[in-house]
């Protein structure tokens, strides 16, 4: 029987730059993307030869703005993935998507290329918001794509929403909310907004002059509270921290990330975890383009504590928590006698809940989760 595992594949180029992104991610001419994907599939040729006793469960394409690609590429890429892969028949494929590049032909190409789930970057219903981030669409731009998307059969969307924005009131937030909902996708996630260093926005708003003009913790915190009350009304269930769902909808790929599904990132800066190892391909795009991403990878072997840190670190973000039966399976110690008398504080404190099978964190708990978490990362 194969082993479960999850793709990421990583496109950079966005058309613009956002204000407040900080991630691996930059505008490109037509012959490094075309030089970009030849590479990645040459990539993929090679790697998939280490992987094939594995199965894949889900695929998800991020960036960047992968739908700024020529659609003809997404199929291209994809050929090559399930040549090389062994693509679960079932499996979840979602690609994030920016309003404002979606076109007809290229949701029929994605649809060929087996994607069967879109992340909408939507951010705002508000369009002086989405100027202020430095975003290339408007709301319109979204309500054109969510429709085309639906039309050409994609039945799994997710809009992706930013909270906690300069000049952001509690009433202009409920009215994203309400306003996205009203669309009816499959699901919402919703991010309160923070402000990087070494972005636009954090010389715009990182200093106390700047910090004035956004939100303060208790309306942040608010917002989130009214989020999860609002879009629960709608028949979302909230079961990860920032992640909405109507029921059966949440998202495969994500979930199996905080449980601890092996995963292999493909593409520039991409990060894998497998059998205990972390590493990356280089970040570096003349590197990656003259091919040298498999052999140059940073590794880092995860001791057994680690691992252990990272399996109730991350599982704690779900509304569902910590399974006490799957970490004893994997490390062969039960959480009591790795982290004594701490969940029981943890209740105590009315953080969290020790249920059965499961430990998981109160709505108190939600609102310490930094906290909470820390606690499972122990001293040396």
């Amino acid at each position: 029987m194969k082993k479960e595992m999850e793709l990421y594949l990583h496109i950079p180029f966005c058309a613009k730059k956002c204000d407040y992104c900080d991630f691996l991610s930059f505008p490109a001419d037509k012959s490094i993307k075309r030089e970009y994907v030849e590479t990645l599939k040459q990539e993929i040729e090679e790697v998939g030869k280490r992987y094939r006793n594995y199965r894949v469960s889900t695929i998800f394409v991020g960036g960047g703005t992968p739908s700024i690609l020529n659609s003809s590429y997404i199929v291209e890429i994809f050929d090559v993935l399930r040549r090389k892969f062994h693509v679960a028949g079932n499996a979840e494929i979602s690609m994030e998507v920016n309003p404002g590049t979606v076109t007809k032909e290229k949701l029929s190409d994605w649809r060929r290329a087996g994607i069967n789930r879109l992340s909408m970057g939507l951010q705002s219903a508000d369009n002086r918001e989405l100027k202020r981030l430095g975003r290339i669409h408007t709301w319109e731009d979204f309500l054109e794509s969510f429709r085309r998307a639906r039309e050409e059969g994609f039945s799994n969307l997710n809009v992706d929403l930013m909270s906690a924005l300069p000049g952001q009131t509690m009433d202009g937030w409920m009215e994203t909310l309400k306003r996205t909902a009203a669309q009816e996708p499959e699901h919402i996630s919703a991010y309160s907004l923070i402000i990087e260093e070494g972005t636009p926005f954090y010389e715009r708003y990182g200093g106390k002059k700047g910090e004035a003009l956004l939100p303060d913790e208790d309306t942040d915190r608010d917002m989130y509270h009214k989020t999860r009350e609002f879009l629960a009304s709608c028949g979302f269930e909230r079961y990860e921290i920032s992640n909405y769902a109507k029921p059966g909808r949440e998202c495969r790929h994500n979930i199996g990330y905080w449980t601890g599904v092996p995963y292999l990132g493909l593409g520039l800066g991409a990060a894998s975890y497998i059998e205990g190892i972390r590493f990356s391909n280089t970040r570096n795009l003349k590197e990656y383009l003259a091919g040298k991403s498999g052999d140059d990878r940073d590794r880092q072997v995860l001791t057994k504590k680690e691992m252990e840190e990272e399996f109730f670190f991350l599982g704690l973000r779900l509304a569902a928590g910590v399974s006490l039966k799957e970490f004893e399976r994997r490390f062969g110690l039960t959480a009591e006698e790795v982290y004594p008398g701490l969940m029981e504080r943890m209740v105590k404190e009315g953080a969290a809940v020790l249920e059965r099978d499961r430990f998981f964190l109160t709505e108190y708990g939600f609102d310490v989760s930094n906290y909470v978490m820390a606690q499972f990362l122990q001293d040396d």
